[in-house]
């Protein structure tokens, strides 16, 4: 028994020196195998962190969905609110915020109900500076995109206050935003009380 497990074990060392290419393969091929199962491995965790990613950013769309209605409001009334106060850079944040709120008819006249129209009005003939003008005409220029609003603003005095608005050199803005609301208003044949005057 000795003498064939000698003869084996001579054997394979025998073989294993003639055939390194055999031993490397194989040896190899048990590498392979170990990188395959690793690559895998990583490949399932990274699908998983996208799914978890994908779960949490639709449970997280379901819920602000469902809360921003209620919040809508407060958050309406706050912009507002900022109209009212005497610092610029509030006016500004406010004008701001009602011009990205005012994307349908809805929230339009909902800004209109508010007071947001008049304030708007206000701001835009009591500025005192280009930035302030120009929040006040971009959130203006986004209530009147309802026919509804446009009227609120023509009863606000809007037309005679834009047409006062100075230009400005360094926003051109201001000059895109002013000459596209008298547009609107020139479209649904809102006159200016100048020439509402001259007519009569």
């Amino acid at each position: 028994m000795r003498t064939l497990a000698t003869k084996l074990t001579t054997c394979a060392k025998h073989y294993c020196r003639t055939n390194p290419v055999r031993n490397a393969q194989s040896r190899n091929f048990s590498s392979y195998n170990g990188r395959d199962e690793l690559s895998l491995e990583q490949e399932a965790d990274r699908k998983i962190g996208w799914l978890l990613k994908l779960l949490f950013a639709g449970t997280a769309t379901a819920v602000a969905y469902n809360i921003m209605p209620y919040m809508g409001d407060n958050l309406l009334q706050q912009s507002v609110s900022l109209l009212q106060v005497k610092d610029p850079l509030f006016k500004r944040m406010g004008a701001s915020r009602l011009a990205q709120f005012a994307i349908d008819d809805e929230r339009r006249m909902k800004i209109v109900e508010m007071g947001g129209a008049q304030e708007l009005v206000n701001m835009l003939g009591n500025a005192k500076d280009d930035s302030t003008r120009k929040e006040a005409l971009k959130a203006l220029s986004a209530i009147s995109q309802s026919d509804q609003a446009l009227g609120a603003l023509h009863q606000a005095g809007a037309i005679s206050v834009i047409q006062a608005a100075p230009d400005s050199l360094e926003h051109a803005d201001i000059e895109k935003y002013k000459s596209g609301l008298l547009q609107r208003f020139q479209d649904l044949r809102y006159d200016s009380p100048s020439e509402d005057v001259s007519s009569s």
